[in-house]
């Protein structure tokens, strides 16, 4: 019983203990799965991918032409919004975060609507030069 309640406790503990989703407006879209909040801070979302959109960072045209089309996309969906966000890591001076827009996963949106794919830490990169 003991163990139990020690178990119970330590887990309390630990939700506790964990960050609070936090809340802010975008003020600036970079591309389809970079922006930045009103605070300046800059927030790249967690678990996905969108087309570069700058000559020496994409693969080839079409990469090209897509992330010029996620970036529009992501402006129309995003820009002087309200979002939650929930830290998770840091790339490239930037803030990895799980981001909620209307109570809905902002990746899953941008995902479902084309702006982005599916990137799991550890895989290769999404090919955005292949359909």
């Amino acid at each position: 019983m003991a163990h139990t309640e020690a178990r119970v406790l330590a887990a309390l503990l630990l939700i506790a203990a964990a960050p609070a989703p936090q809340s802010g407006v975008v003020a600036w879209v970079t591309d389809g799965d970079t922006f930045r909040l009103e605070s300046g801070e800059r927030i790249r979302i967690a678990g996905i991918d969108s087309p570069e959109t700058q000559p020496g960072n994409a693969k080839c045209g079409a990469e090209l032409a897509r992330g010029k089309q996620a970036t529009r996309a992501a402006i129309a969906l995003l820009k002087g919004r309200t979002v939650e966000i929930e830290r998770v890591g840091r790339s490239y001076n930037r803030t990895v975060a799980r981001v909620r827009l209307d109570g809905r996963d902002l990746a899953e949106t941008l995902v479902d609507r084309g702006i982005a794919r599916w990137w799991p830490r550890g895989k290769a990169k999404p090919d955005w030069c292949r359909g």
